[in-house]
Formats: structure tokens, sequence, C-alpha cells
């Protein structure tokens, strides 16, 4: 009874996965206040995961750990600057293969949301936009500038081709595939520096084949500014204020309610505490979103690594760089193992579905290697000789610009700068450091 309260109508999606629907044609669709997949009633119960941050051995582990929680969507983003690292150059191979990764949650019963920018901000170096766009010194991110968009159309027309025939409703293949939604951009409400910048996103996706039901996403503040005709909008939040899933009704009216981010923790920052979100409370709020009969994408669910130096930063009040963890505080943790907000959802999610849910997989061992002790180290100074030969110019050129790398310069890392000064004075950097200097 109590249950029936809560929850009047309980979601039974055991029959409604990417392997069990044959010949589909219709894939997700909008009615009025609900989704219709293929016909039938459908509730969102997702989670992000990046196969990008995790390594490929570890894929379908957090996936089967998905499931047991009791979701039925994944969501990841994908990073163009990892698979463009150099122009006109791609790689989706190894723990970049996104169709064996949309393929393997396929196979586990996930439906996908994907979200392909092209900037996907995520906590992630430049917004997963490659270096080599900052070659233009005319260049505007994320607008209409003709260098930026023929970038962005050269890399979507390789990105769709692997894109467009897993999709949930395609013909071309028997039993179509995973993907029943494909974001515009990210979060470009926050950003909006050009009023056709996103109509030319969403032409970008329909031009190139996709079919399936297109989404925005931005929170409260930036939503009525990253809207696109023909887009479903979404919000993103942590905190549920009073009225603010009734906030979309304002913007777009009959529509399904979707929470696309709603933050299971939060990032960290370098000199920063670690952050942490009381399980509870997120629970509550995730069973307050549930009961307006909003669908809910977990942000994130599993957040892994930021590999190499591919974390991101904040640049509010003050620069604040992100540290490589992403663990996030999320219901799985950097490593992949169980926390108490896995085991609070899942409660709470068998719940509404009405139904068992498949066992959580064994917790996968740990190797100690114990303390390791250097006897050999050499410093930056005594192998400098041993480097390249120094790059000499009468000012300073940033990272992406020097001429190294068959020209493509250098996308991320350190750059060691170096001069002469024979008298006194004053440092002034003319705001040209975009990052962190130490002199």
């Amino acid at each position: 009874l109590l249950t029936h309260l809560l929850f009047p109508s309980r979601f039974n999606w055991s029959e409604l996965t990417p392997l069990g629907l044959w010949g589909r044609t219709l894939g997700l669709q909008t009615e009025k206040s609900q989704f219709l997949l293929e016909g039938m009633p459908f509730r969102i119960f997702g989670g992000s995961m990046h196969y990008f941050r995790v390594p490929r051995e570890y894929w379908e582990d957090r996936m089967l750990k998905m499931r047991a929680c009791g979701l039925n969507t994944l969501t990841t983003y994908v990073p163009w600057n990892l698979h463009e690292k150099e122009r006109g150059k791609f790689d989706f191979s190894k723990n970049l293969d996104l169709r064996a990764f949309l393929s393997l949650a396929a196979k586990n019963g996930l439906w996908v949301i994907l979200r392909p920018g092209p900037y996907i901000c995520s906590e992630w170096d430049l917004g997963g936009l490659p270096s080599w766009l900052l070659q233009d010194p005319e260049m505007q991110l994320r607008t209409t500038y003709k260098g930026f968009t023929e970038a962005v159309d050269a890399y979507f027309d390789r990105l769709m081709s692997i894109v467009v025939p897993l999709q949930a409703s395609t013909i071309l293949y028997k039993k179509g595939g995973p993907i029943i939604a494909v974001q515009v951009e990210n979060e470009y409400g926050s950003y909006a520096k050009d009023p056709n910048y996103m109509a030319y996103v969403k032409m970008a996706l329909l031009n190139r084949g996709i079919v399936e039901l297109l989404m925005t996403s931005d929170n409260k503040n930036g939503l009525s500014f990253g809207l696109v005709e023909g887009a479903l909008a979404t919000v993103n939040f942590q905190k549920l204020e009073p009225g603010l899933l009734k906030y979309l009704d304002t913007v777009q009216k009959d529509q399904p309610k979707m929470v696309m981010e709603y933050w299971t923790g939060w990032f960290d920052n370098w000199g920063g505490p670690h952050y942490v979100f009381d399980a509870d409370e997120m629970v509550n709020t995730v069973a307050s979103i549930l009961k307006t009969g909003a669908s809910i994408n977990l942000y994130m669910f599993h957040g892994g690594t930021n590999f190499g130096f591919m974390n991101g930063a904040l640049e509010a009040d003050e620069y604040k760089s992100d540290v490589t963890s992403y663990d996030y505080d999320a219901v799985l943790t950097e490593a992949g193992d169980y926390t108490s907000k896995f085991f609070k959802l899942r409660q709470l999610f068998s719940m509404v579905i009405g139904q068992p849910l498949p066992l959580p997989p064994m917790i996968e061992s740990k190797a100690s290697y114990g303390a390791i002790l250097l006897h050999q180290y050499i410093s930056l100074w005594d192998v400098l000789p041993a480097l390249l030969q120094p790059i000499k110019s009468e000012l300073p050129v940033n990272m992406e610009n020097l001429q190294l790398n068959d020209s493509i310069g250098q996308p991320y890392g350190y750059v060691l700068y170096e001069t002469v000064i024979f008298g006194g004075g004053h440092l002034h950097t003319r705001d040209h450091v975009r990052d962190r200097a130490q002199v």
C-alpha cells in the first residue's frame, strides 16, 4: 500500500531492452507528459559513464552494475579531442572504440543517450574541443564562425558514420541499435554567444542521418537560453528547488520531464577537500524526482579517471584545476566498487519497478604492489640539453602554436619558457596566462 501511494503506477521495463525489441521502427518519442518506446510507455532510469574514463576491460563490469542498480539507460559523452588529436586523423580504436562500447551496452540490456558535443564540458580538457582549433588566431569556439563549423562538419562526418547505424529505429541493421536519443551540444545556455549556433549543431546532426529524439540540457539559469526548436529541453541540478521541474513547463508545453544530470556528487579541485554528498539526501532527492513522474539520469553513476593531462579546470572567481581522479563521490567509486549510494538506489529503483533486479556482480579483486624505492633519478635541468633544441622567439608563443609534432603544436602538458633579464623591472602577464604559471 505504501509503495502504491508513493509510486501510483509501477514501471516494468523488463521487455523493453535493445536486444528484446526486434524490427524497431519508432524509437523513443514523446506524447504529452510521457515517453513512448516503440509505442509503449517508457521512463528513462539512466546513469552516466564515459568510456574514455574507464579501461576497456572494465566496461562490461560497470554496465552489469548499472543493470543491477535498476538502470535501463547509459549516457556518455564523446571526446572530440581524443578522437581527432590531429586534424583529419581519427582514432576510434582500443579504449576509444565507440562502436564496441555502444554494442556492449546493447548486449547488456542498456539503451544509450549519446552526447556527442562538439563541446562536452564534463571537467575535461578544453571541454573536449581539440587544441589545434586554437592555431587559428581568429577562432571563435562554439559559434558559427566558419573555421569552427568547418572543423565540426569534418569531425561529424566521421563520427556519425559510426553512430547512425547504432540508432534504435534504424533500418540499416535488422535489430537496430541502442541509441534512443542524441543531445545537441551541451549546456549552451550557460554560454550562449551565438543565437544561430544551436540550430547549426541540430542540422549538422540531422543532415548526417540522426533520426532519434534530440535533447538539450542546461541548469535552471541557462535553460531558456539553450533551447533549440525540435529538441526536448532537459534540466541539470543537485538540489531539487521548489517548482524547478514545473519550470520546464514554462519553456516547453506538454512534454515529459527529464533530469539529464542529477549530480550524485561533484568533482574535486587541486588543493581542496574530497567532495562528499550525503547518500540519504541524494536518494531522497531521487525519490522526490521520481514521484513527479520525471525520468532521470545519474551524473555520474561511475566517474572513473581523467587519465594523463585530460583533467579540466573551473574558471569562475579564480582558476581551479581539477584533479586526475573523477571519482565524483559517485554511485560507484573510481575503482568501480559499490558505495552505500548504490544499495540505497537499488532498493529505491526496485520498489519503483516492482520486480527483482539482477544480482550485483562480485567486487573485482585488487592487487597490492607495496612500497617502491627509487634508487636513481634525473632532474629536469640535467635532462634539458638532451631534449629537442629550444624554439627561439622574440615573444612567448602559446603551446598550441609551437612548431612541434608535425606542426600540430603541443595539446596539453607543460612548457618551459626561459629568458634573460639584463636589469630590474616588473613582470606583466598582460592577461595572457590562461592556465597556471610558475615563475
